[in-house]
């Protein structure tokens, strides 16, 4: 099982997100701002993070460069599950220390497909 905090302040998509990974078998933390994912992940040291890009207090970006800062977040998988998906906006969370860039709108059995090399085996 594997430890996963989900930051999106869109309370909708953050529920979705939530049940899908909950239903594969892994513990999930939900937070609604970037201020709250740094402290939690500081806190939880969880084994993925899932940011959106654009939240209330640090951006998804903001959140991978502050951690990614940090030696223990250097091999944490952090993806950014966003509407901005322009070509600038990619390069730029990659570069910011995103480890994948996934676009809303997304098919939620598609999430954990794609969030499935970062996630490890739910049975361990």
């Amino acid at each position: 099982m594997a430890r996963v905090l989900v930051a999106d302040d869109d309370p909708d998509i953050r529920r979705l997100v939530v049940m899908k990974l909950r239903s594969a078998g892994h513990a999930v933390t939900e937070v609604g701002d970037g201020n709250a994912a740094v402290e939690v992940a500081r806190a939880e040291a969880p084994d993925l993070l899932l940011l959106d890009l654009m939240m209330p207090g640090m951006s998804g970006t903001e959140v991978c460069q502050t951690l990614r800062a940090e030696d223990r977040f250097a091999d944490v998988p952090m993806v950014l599950l966003t509407a901005r998906a322009q070509e600038r906006d990619v390069t730029s969370g990659l570069a910011a220390g995103a480890t994948a860039y996934l676009s809303k709108p997304f098919s939620p059995r598609g999430l954990i497909e794609e969030l499935a090399p970062y996630l490890g085996d739910p049975d361990r």
